[in-house]
């Protein structure tokens, strides 16, 4: 199909989701993408989030290709070596539990709300509290959990049970947990909301609470996780450990695949014909998530994501002492937002009509989020296009 027939064909054949960017992808390498035309982009958000180790690794490759071959799906009442191995590669990286595989994050974040209530029945709890400018997934509990009324427009009535509060305010956590409350559900990055980090004293205060209190503390790692961070899950940070944890997103290294990690002192909570996935933990996507782990760690990408980070949030503070339209930079490792006091569609615009690929969430903010892998050559590149677009749009 050439540029025109796709743009037709989405017409008339695709549900309208997204508002969607008329570029046409048809090949990627590494943090490269190459459009229809064979222009190529320098890709500084790696899909939301899902190409931490860029785009088609070799690793993942490889293990996709010797897999896809062999056995693609089978039923989970079976069993198959590989999601014995992922299981056990997650619960060696992260904390004693059990695994629980899925397709996304949505999914991970609906099992883990079944989870909690299923928790909570014997006590008759039920409340799950949530935080401001969150986003959980777009299925109907995890849009209930999503502290965004933009997304819930329109889909009401939305589950009950949810009660929303200010992230980072641990005086009004205090004050919406009741007799009622089960679980507390957050991002230790809300990505979608804008790169607001979350306080290293306000989740060791919540940690505290929640085990005074028998009440589950669920992190959203979907997009923290798999080293965006620095870390491999973003809990590290904090000196604490979650009891669920979500993940998806860079988990499959492109292919789709999520996960709940439940402690293991509460994971026979979940028995036999209470929650399921079809597709959840398939040889192939479990193949490719060991390939992804392999590259992350045999690559070293975790301590150049520490190293990165910092130096990418330097090169933008350089920024931010040029332009005024710069209110802040923030950022966890390669997970950064750069907060504007104009609208940012149009730096992201001219940033891609110059071959950069950046995100811009809640209207004014950029949030950049390259490969694990990026070197400093890549982001001095990156920079130099960035500060050309803000010149173009903002002086």
């Amino acid at each position: 199909m050439n540029k025109t027939e796709v743009f037709q064909a989405y017409d008339q054949y695709i549900l309208s989701t997204y508002s969607r960017t008329p570029v046409i992808f048809v090949k990627g390498k590494g943090m490269t993408l190459v459009d229809i035309t064979g222009k190529k982009y320098f890709d500084f958000f790696s899909g939301w989030g899902v190409n931490n180790v860029g785009h088609c690794h070799p690793k993942v490759m490889s293990a996709v290709r010797d897999q896809i071959g062999t056995l693609i799906h089978i039923p989970n009442n079976f069993y198959h070596p590989h999601q014995a191995k992922l299981a056990k590669e997650i619960i060696r990286w992260s904390f004693p539990g059990k695994v629980f595989f899925c397709n996304s994050g949505a999914e991970g974040c609906e099992a883990a709300i079944k989870f909690a209530r299923a928790y909570g029945s014997k006590t008759r709890r039920h409340e799950i509290i949530t935080m401001t400018n969150s986003f959980h997934g777009r299925t109907l509990g995890a849009l209930a959990a999503t502290g965004q009324a933009k997304y819930q427009n329109g889909f009401h009535p939305l589950p009950p049970g949810f009660k929303t509060i200010p992230f980072n305010d641990i005086d009004a956590l205090k004050t919406a947990v009741n007799d009622q409350t089960i679980a507390i559900l957050l991002e230790l990055v809300q990505g979608e909301g804008g790169i607001n980090i979350a306080g290293k004293e306000y989740i060791r205060q919540i940690r505290e609470l929640c085990t005074q209190k028998d009440i589950l503390l669920i992190l959203d790692e979907v997009q923290t996780g798999m080293g965006r961070t620095g870390e491999i899950f973003g809990f590290r940070h904090y000196g604490i450990e979650p009891d669920l944890m979500i993940l998806a997103k860079a988990l499959g290294g492109g292919l789709p695949i999520g996960a709940l990690v439940v402690k293991r002192s509460i994971a026979d909570v979940f028995k036999p014909g209470m929650h399921a996935s079809t597709f959840g933990g398939s040889p192939l996507v479990c193949k490719a998530s060991l390939g992804t782990f392999k590259a992350i760690f045999a690559d070293k990408m975790l301590g150049n994501a520490r190293k990165m980070g910092p130096y990418l949030i330097g090169r933008l503070n350089a920024l931010k002492g040029k332009f005024k339209c710069i209110q802040e930079v923030r950022g966890l490792g390669l997970m950064i937002g750069i907060q504007l006091n104009i609208e940012g569609k149009g730096i992201f615009e001219a940033c891609l009509r110059h071959g950069l690929i950046i995100n811009c969430t809640q209207g004014n903010i950029l949030r950049i989020m390259p490969a694990l892998n990026v070197t400093k050559k890549q982001i001095d590149k990156a920079v130099h296009i960035l500060e050309k677009a803000i010149t173009e749009v903002a002086s």
